[in-house]
């Protein structure tokens, strides 16, 4: 390597450094636009369809989009109807659960919250309820401000707000200029190497896509089946008990243990035995089961190929360090990074050291 070519890598390193140093400090203006970029990769597929069906790239996107649209709606709709349903026979059932729930506390612990009587905890509860009626408007200005401080100002504030109404827009022009972008980035690429980098990029792409896509689909199967099965149960909250364990299982586990926590609450406050717990328990394992031997499967396949120890050790680390954005970018990064680790190892492998040659 010659002294221009030295001071050129030199040059794209510190630009590289400089613009992570730029993403971090502005990870609230930044986070739309990674949201549109995800968004981007789970669609594109459907753009490249209708554009093989001879559909304009425009008219594809812009497709694409009412369909989501309506499909959200749809969703929306049937989601909204489900909870008021549901919500009416909470409300109906709120005083019973409230009493169940207050024999379930022990003797030393009424004490302690002087509660001793049923009577005291609801004078207890109706001044906490008093006294939130009668907050002042200052604690929403304080809070408003601390949210402001946490984004650093009230304009970055804005800015951010704003990032996310304007998703769309940067959605629609990721779309519509990804097939230059792909065509630009390998033209930066030597050519001699254009070759292994191109077979690189589609692994990833295969890897990204199982986990995506897949992880997209495997979660809204779950999130049916643990509906139809905790309403056949008679679960209050079924649907949204459902929904919110199949939604959450984006980052493995997750979801199923705080649906299994959650119907085994609820069938605790609403039957009063062990029994309905314990089916709610043998449902998430059942269909547990199933996810792990039929339906992950036969959408995601093997393609992430990732230990269950590693994915567990890589939900704990990226939730350590990054809260719960690094919970949901654990397992797809470490997937990527799997990728690059096999092409190492097959290159040591390929080496006179190993052969001892």
């Amino acid at each position: 390597m010659n002294r221009r070519e030295k001071f050129l890598a030199a040059v794209a390193g510190l630009l590289c450094v400089g613009a992570v140093i730029l993403v971090y400090y502005s990870a609230n203006i930044f986070l739309p636009v990674f949201v549109a970029m995800v968004l981007t990769y789970i669609l594109n597929p459907l753009v490249v369809r209708l554009v093989k069906w001879r559909v304009n790239r425009t008219l594809a996107i812009v497709s694409v989009f009412v369909l989501i649209v309506l499909l959200t709606i749809l969703v929306g709709f049937f989601f909204a109807s489900s909870l008021k349903a549901e919500f009416s026979t909470v409300q109906i059932n709120l005083p019973e659960y409230v009493t169940r729930l207050y024999g379930y506390i022990p003797g030393e612990v009424k004490s302690w919250l002087d509660i001793e009587t049923p009577e005291k905890a609801y004078r207890h509860l109706n001044a906490a309820v008093e006294e939130l009626r009668g907050v002042s408007f200052n604690i929403f200005k304080e809070t408003f401000a601390v949210v402001t401080r946490a984004f650093s100002s009230t304009l970055a504030f804005i800015l951010a707000v704003l990032g996310y109404f304007i998703t769309p827009i940067y959605l629609y022009y990721f779309l519509s200029d990804l097939p230059k972008t792909k065509s630009a980035l390998l033209d930066l690429v030597p050519e001699r190497h254009r070759g292994r980098v191109r077979e690189r990029f589609r692994e990833v792409d295969e890897v990204l896509s199982a986990f995506v896509r897949g992880q997209l689909s495997v979660c809204a199967i779950l999130a049916v089946l643990y509906s139809i099965g905790l309403y056949a149960i008679g679960i209050d909250l079924a649907v949204l008990i459902g929904t919110l364990a199949g939604a959450l299982f984006i980052i493995p586990y997750f979801g199923t243990i705080l649906g299994i926590l959650f119907s085994m609450a609820m069938a605790l406050l609403k039957f009063h035995d062990i029994l309905h717990p314990l089916l709610c328990l043998g449902w998430f394992a059942l269909v547990q089961a199933a996810e792990g031997g039929i339906i992950t499967p036969k959408i995601v396949g093997d393609k992430v190929g990732l230990h269950p120890v590693i994915t567990i050790m890589a939900l704990l680390v990226g939730g350590q360090l990054f809260g719960i954005f690094g919970m949901l970018l654990a397992v797809p990064v470490t997937a990527v990074l799997n990728v690059f680790s096999r092409s190492l190892l097959g290159y040591y492998r390929g080496t006179t050291y190993y052969k001892g040659v």
